[in-house]
């Protein structure tokens, strides 16, 4: 579905202004995962012992703050990496549904981005084990006087809801529906992450959206019109994801995973982020 036309000549110039903090953090980690020269440029698989991970541009997973690449997931994969042998070639990606038709192409080999592992997510892919913990939270605008119109899960009853594609948020709004009776009228978006979907929201360019909670707190503070009271899902594990058919890769990656979570770096780490 195509997002709603700005109203306000301000909301355009915040969407350039993304993008083009987008494109720069591109460039940069492409030129830190950069191939050697003579490679061609077009994106392919790199093969041999090299990891092509595709990572999410969002406040948890990876961001550019002035010349400096950050973000949990970025910065854990960046430090495990050495003491396990893992040669990691770094793919920015703006969605989870491109993230996915990659791995499935196989262009990527591991998918990082903000994801719950759920029970129902697409057999063809396979969780890894569970990075940190987090929740969803629902996305709403205040009004003037501060009010918002959804207080509890049961106003969402014949609302729309934004939330990314390929994300387990569909399901669990999905889940949700039954639970309180009603309809929830989902839109899936394949063009914009979470990050864009919340200051959508703030901007007021569409009603509702669901974006996990970590991701909402450090973006609520650039928007204090933005609402985040409003849980949508208890607390998930949140995973990367690789191909079902790579066990090996899944194997290596969870033995980093639970060998890095045990070392003071990790707690540093979720220091920092929160």
């Amino acid at each position: 579905m195509k997002r709603p036309q700005p109203r306000q000549p301000g909301h355009l110039a915040a969407y350039v202004i993304l993008l083009f903090i987008a494109l720069g953090l591109m460039l940069s980690i492409r030129y830190c995962s950069s191939p050697p020269a003579g490679t061609p440029k077009q994106h392919r698989a790199s093969g041999g012992d090299t990891i092509d991970v595709a990572i999410a541009y969002s406040p948890m997973t990876l961001y550019r703050f002035a010349d400096t690449l950050g973000g949990f997931s970025y910065d854990m994969l960046r430090q495990m990496a050495p003491a396990e042998g893992l040669t990691l070639r770094f793919h920015p990606v703006t969605s989870m549904e491109q993230s996915l038709r990659g791995l499935s192409d196989g262009l990527y080999d591991l998918v990082v981005a903000d994801i719950a592992k759920t029970a129902d997510f697409d057999t063809a892919y396979a969780f890894t084990d569970d990075v940190y913990l987090d929740n969803q939270v629902l996305v709403q605008r205040r009004d003037s006087a501060g009010n918002v119109e959804v207080a509890s899960q049961l106003d969402l009853a014949d609302r729309k809801v934004w939330v990314e594609a390929s994300s387990p948020a569909a399901m669990r709004l999905a889940n949700l529906a039954a639970e309180i009776g009603d309809t929830i009228r989902v839109v899936t978006d394949a063009s914009y992450g979470s990050e864009q979907l919340f200051i959508m929201t703030a901007l007021g360019e569409i009603p509702l959206a669901v974006v996990n909670a970590r991701i909402a707190r450090i973006l609520a503070a650039d928007y204090p019109q933005a609402d985040i009271s409003t849980g949508i899902s208890f607390t998930q594990f949140q995973s990367w994801i690789v191909r079902s058919s790579d066990a090996e890769l899944l194997r290596r990656v969870n033995s980093a995973i639970a060998r890095f979570k045990a070392t003071p770096a990790y707690a540093s780490l979720g220091q920092r982020y929160r």
